[in-house]
């Protein structure tokens, strides 16, 4: 008996499957060995496939590491913002919702690695560097701002230096990620807690930014 469920012929199920089989192959591959180091037939070969049929879907290394990121983190960056735009309560709940879930969904997943990779080799990669500032940096600083800026106008925050301010959460959500994806850091890895890492950082930022009561 046939199962109407499955009755695409196996090649085709196959075939349609292959885009996400190379980006889940190539996320793995960039984040283990950063961008430079990774082969196109390293991919091909993680992936189950011939390296003439990456490149039916990429023409090259820098196509498909847009590819990963714009699969990996747009999608969160996209829901984000439609969060920010929607959210009605205090905008101190709205800040603390958005790291969490961006650390729940992208610090905890192997995309967090990504950052790091560009940090260490955006000065060798001017054209990728410009297009994850464009795609992923640019857009984050502007949510972030968003809210802070948000939060000051309602009169959920002090006044303060908004642009310095989304740089150090910024910073140490990078620095965060950074630590998780290195051999190298100011404590044992195996001891770090990235979730309460936030949590303090959102404690200690919040409490300056709130307002004193007079």
């Amino acid at each position: 008996m046939e199962c109407p469920l499955d009755s695409k012929p196996r090649w085709e199920r196959r075939k349609d499957a292959r885009p996400q089989e190379l980006l889940a192959a190539a996320i793995d591959l960039f984040v283990e060995r950063g961008f430079a180091a990774t082969r196109l037939e390293d991919v091909a070969r993680r992936a189950g496939v011939s390296k003439g049929t990456l490149y039916l879907y990429y023409t090259n290394k820098e196509e498909l590491f847009k590819a990963v990121v714009r699969e990996s983190i747009l999608p969160f960056l996209g829901k984000a913002e439609l969060s920010v735009a929607e959210f009605e309560g205090h905008s101190a709940d709205l800040l603390r919702d958005v790291v969490m879930n961006w650390s729940r969904q992208i610090g905890q997943s192997k995309a967090s690695g990504l950052g790091k990779l560009m940090l260490a080799e955006a000065v060798n990669f001017p054209e990728l560097a410009k297009f994850y500032r464009d795609e992923v940096m640019s857009r984050t600083v502007q949510m972030i701002s968003s809210i802070l800026e948000r939060g000051v106008r309602r009169g959920d925050f002090r006044n303060f230096d908004i642009p310095q301010m989304t740089q150090v959460l910024i910073a140490a959500m990078m620095m965060l990620n950074v630590w998780r994806h290195s051999a190298v850091a100011p404590c044992d890895c195996s001891e770090l807690q990235p979730q309460t890492f936030l949590e303090n950082l959102l404690d200690l930022t919040l409490y300056g930014l709130l307002p004193r009561a007079s």
